[in-house]
């Protein structure tokens, strides 16, 4: 029988941080995302968690579906009202991906790499993936959902994802605790959003983002990759901006991804 989350051990591990007592378990849901959503048109608090044993309409990143399958992954969502402006919303996504990244290390010792701006990899299979939506003004937003789906425990995938998914559990060859990697997210990504927020601090927290992005991924320099934007276009990764976009150097010139998905592209011969 498969393992449930334990939602008292989870309120215990979280302590101390803003998600203490605002975890929300559902044995089934159709999205975690959708329904944070909701909640926070409707004033539910700043540091709101919700999390699902199972999705039954997980969504990605560009409307891509999220395989969910029961009782195997970690599938939440993180209300957060930041007082950042709208146009800063990319750091949060990047944020994200550095917190799951150190979660992951920390908890099962596998290195993963950050596909820019959110996707996490093993062996160049997609083992987590992050879904950043926010309500916002031209000047502020108002509040931001973080959706997080990793790949904990599952042992095999449907035909169609079996050769670009993997998860934890088939990387190490071993069953990871859920418990403890939620935390450990959660704890990571409070460290990540508190040293944005902080006032007076912002500059100094979306510039170190940057430099451990380009030592944390192999997708900031140098990869040649396609981008599905625009029509789509092939180049070579050129580094980020002081904005968090990358660059990708084309045969026609430098060009900044906005908002298309990056997708290696091996050379022929």
């Amino acid at each position: 029988m498969r393992k449930r989350l334990d939602l008292d051990a989870l309120q215990q591990a979280l302590g101390g941080t803003i998600f203490h007592n605002k975890l929300h378990l559902f044995p089934s849901i159709e999205s975690t995302n959708t329904h944070a959503m909701q909640e926070a048109a409707k004033g539910a608090p700043h540091g709101s968690v919700y999390v699902a044993e199972e999705q039954t309409a997980g969504r990605g990143r560009g409307d891509h579906a999220w395989h969910s399958e029961p009782y195997t992954g970690i599938y939440m969502s993180i209300l957060l009202r930041p007082h950042l402006a709208a146009v800063d919303g990319l750091w949060l996504s990047l944020a994200t991906g550095l917190a799951v990244q150190r979660a992951i290390e920390s908890v099962t010792e596998l290195v993963t790499d950050i596909r820019w701006p959110n996707d996490l990899l093993s062996n160049g299979r997609k083992v987590g993936g992050i879904l950043v939506e926010m309500n916002a003004e031209a000047s502020r937003i108002r509040y931001t959902v973080i959706g997080i789906g990793i790949n904990v425990n599952q042992v095999k995938f449907p035909a169609e994802l079996s050769s670009q998914a993997t998860s934890l559990r088939l990387e190490t060859d071993r069953e990871i605790a859920r418990e403890d990697l939620l935390a450990d997210i959660l704890e990571y990504l409070w460290g990540e959003i508190d040293a944005l927020i902080r006032p007076d601090n912002f500059a100094v927290a979306s510039a170190e983002i940057l430099k451990r992005l380009e030592t944390k991924s192999t997708w900031i320099l140098g990869k040649r990759v396609f981008v599905d934007e625009a029509g789509g276009y092939t180049g070579v990764t050129a580094g980020l901006d002081e904005k968090g976009f990358l660059w990708v150097q084309t045969d026609d010139g430098m060009r900044r991804v906005l908002s298309g998905g990056v997708r290696e592209r091996f050379a022929k011969g």
